[in-house]
């Protein structure tokens, strides 16, 4: 076990605790087995005492005082800020954050500066009335001044929520109008895809559809509509001229809420989820500082929107002292190269990317590693999807040899990873390379016994501290619980401490203790009676050269019949023929089994996704079956045109 922060990390906890774990495996064992302690030592190794407003107490209930699963009692009576934490890199040289267009203007914001910006925009904030538990919310592209709003919010103990500009007003509304927030910051409009995005009357409608608002901040010009009563008008450059001294954030709760985010909404209303702020910072220390060994040496990019949680996860290296790379531009304008371009460009150390970006680069022909000075770059991350195997190849031979690949798996749910890759960790491609520390994730056979080296459902037996505090607007904690804790196991196993975390997915937890994400167990291929995942289906279908991207259902029909057709779109230039679909069939017999193959391949218009990227495979199963009660909202989707096509040809489908 390598990696300066993991390593020392290692000799506190041995010196501390006596745990005499030799390596990684050892040292995840002793984390989950002995949780307050843990956590206990990722406060001691990260000095949370400064930030806080007193030391921690002794004893493990000072830690965990109560682990039953939901509302497990983390801290309790501590107080801090999660602000705290990065103001206190102030002193650091240089840049903290760095904007870039698509144009490729840059900005920066000096570490120097960012007290002053936070303290004079909270100020602002607070001249407005907000307080304590007040919602600000954003509607904003990828940009710097998003995270100082975000962090003048946290400072004041708001909370802040956050939608990118993508969304049309009424989509974001759908959101941010639960929250009944009092302050909306907005943007005058962005660059995307060779396009000026002019968002000035959208956020006045957005504005319109919050009737709580007190004031409206809007970055580069003033949002659209007409004058009249409503918030006040606010400009951004102004609110930073506010004499404000230094930033003094507020002291709360170690469970207060410091954001709200957002489930996809595909097919009801959006929930929101509440994390607090001492289970964020805790956590955000722990998979930034020790399993990515993030530090003031590096910077950060992970390419992200405001409406996806790895906005959030990007904010942490901010925590961990290094530069992030805020960009509000397509990734793939003019063409795939262009992050690529960027990381060289700003000497990036931590790349996060998709594997839909990794995918594009590949079928581009880019050569990465040969046409850019990619010396600095030591990990490159992924998210959103399953990393392939083939996947991990490419980078190995086009980007970087050798270059560590951190592919994560976690979600909104914990504003985290539970799996991934790890500094010094062996990495094997199409796996996640170990559990992460104080994550007691296990796969469990229906009836709730443990697998090894098998398929079962992803579950954690333990609680997380960045586990939602609550979910929005659900005062007995219903929905809550029947998010994650009232599936019912099959047979008489039970877990002796009560109800385990159900996350939804399929996973394979290796006898190395690595991980193999098959895809959603609530979108489940079962033919026959046997279960497989969508993801490896995926891997193998979109290594294929023609196929842009890939969509495989199971429709279950009348009389115990099944179709499980695969979707496809393709590359330019590439036709579906006989051949193709010939190699298809192939490919999926040859690397996964007979039954994995597709009843029929059909070219499709285009793939529909959640607004953070991730196919709509329920409920689009449901429509190929004809089911009258599927509602999607079309705010919630990319493309909501791409419905109608695929009820058609659920209609079309003669069983």
């Amino acid at each position: 076990m390598t990696g300066a922060a993991m390593e020392r990390f290692r000799r506190h906890v041995e010196e501390r605790f006596g745990t005499g774990a030799a390596d990684y495996d050892e040292l995840w064992s002793w984390s989950v087995r002995q949780p307050a302690q843990f956590w206990r030592a990722v406060w001691e190794f990260f000095d949370l005492d400064a930030p806080a407003a007193e030391p921690l107490g002794e004893g493990d209930d000072a830690v965990l005082a109560d682990a039953r699963m939901p509302g497990a009692q983390w801290f309790p009576g501590v107080r801090l800020n999660y602000a705290d934490q990065i103001l206190r890199h102030a002193d650091l040289p240089g840049a903290a954050i760095v904007g870039i267009d698509e144009t490729g203007e840059r900005s920066e914001i000096a570490w120097s500066e960012l007290p002053g910006m936070v303290a004079s925009l909270a100020a602002t904030l607070r001249a407005q009335g907000i307080g304590t538990g007040d919602v600000v919310a954003a509607y904003l592209p990828d940009i710097p001044e998003a995270v100082v709003a975000f962090l003048a919010t946290a400072s004041l103990g708001a909370v802040w929520s956050g939608c990118g500009q993508d969304y049309a007003p009424q989509g974001a509304a759908s959101r941010l109008g639960q929250l009944r927030p009092k302050v909306l910051f907005s943007a005058g409009g962005y660059r995307y895809g060779g396009k000026d995005i002019d968002k000035r009357s959208d956020s006045a409608e957005l504005a319109g559809l919050l009737p709580e608002l007190v004031a409206h901040i809007t970055i580069g010009g003033e949002a659209g509509g007409a004058p009249g009563e409503g918030p006040a008008l606010i400009d951004y450059a102004d609110a930073l001229t506010v004499e404000a001294g230094e930033a003094q954030p507020v002291l709360v709760d170690f469970d207060h809420p410091l954001w709200i985010l957002f489930s996809s909404g595909t097919t009801g209303r959006p929930k929101g989820i509440v994390h607090g702020h001492g289970g964020v910072v805790v956590e955000h220390l722990k998979a930034g500082a020790l399993h990515g060994d993030l530090s003031s040496d590096d910077v950060f990019f992970w390419q992200t929107a405001l409406s996806w949680m790895m906005w959030n996860y990007q904010v942490a290296g901010l925590l961990c002292g290094a530069r992030i790379i805020c960009y509000s531009g397509s990734p793939l304008y003019p063409d795939a190269d262009k992050l690529w371009q960027i990381v060289a460009d700003e000497k990036v150390t931590y790349f996060g990317t998709s594997p839909g970006q990794l995918q594009a680069s590949r079928k581009a022909g880019l050569e990465p590693g040969r046409d850019h000075d990619l010396a600095a770059l030591r990990t490159l991350g992924s998210t959103g999807s399953s990393l392939a195997a083939d996947l991990f190849t490419w980078v190995d031979d086009h980007v970087k040899r050798g270059l560590p690949i951190s592919s994560i798996s976690g979600g909104t749910d914990i504003v985290s990873a539970f799996a991934g890759g790890s500094i010094g960790v062996p990495v094997v491609p199409g796996e996640l390379s170990v559990r992460y520390l104080g994550v007691a994730l296990e796969s469990w056979a229906p009836d709730g016994t443990p697998l090894v080296g098998e398929v079962g459902e992803l579950v954690v037996t333990a609680p997380m501290p960045s586990m939602p505090v609550r979910f929005w607007d659900d005062p007995d904690g219903t929905r809550y619980r029947s998010a994650y804790f009232d599936h019912e196991w099959e047979g008489p196993t039970a877990h002796p401490d009560g109800p385990v975390w159900r996350h939804g997915d399929w996973v394979t937890v290796t006898e190395r203790g690595s991980l193999v994400i098959h895809g959603r167990s609530d979108a489940t291929l079962n033919r026959h009676g046997i279960r497989m995942g969508s993801a490896d289906i995926y891997e193998v279908v979109e290594a294929l050269d023609e196929i842009a991207e890939a969509f495989v259902l199971g429709v279950d029909g009348p009389g115990g019949a099944y179709w499980m057709p695969l979707f496809v779109t393709l590359v330019p230039g590439a036709v579906l023929d006989d051949a193709v679909v010939a190699r298809i069939a192939a490919a999926v017999r040859d690397r996964l089994s007979k039954r994995h193959v597709p009843d029929e391949v059909i070219e499709a218009p285009g793939i529909p996704h959640t607004r953070t990227g991730k196919k709509l495979e329920v409920p689009v199963t449901a429509i190929l079956a004809g089911r009258s009660e599927v509602n999607i909202d079309p705010k919630s989707v990319d493309d909501y045109s791409l419905i109608d096509w695929y009820a058609e040809q659920g209609r079309a489908h003669r069983w």
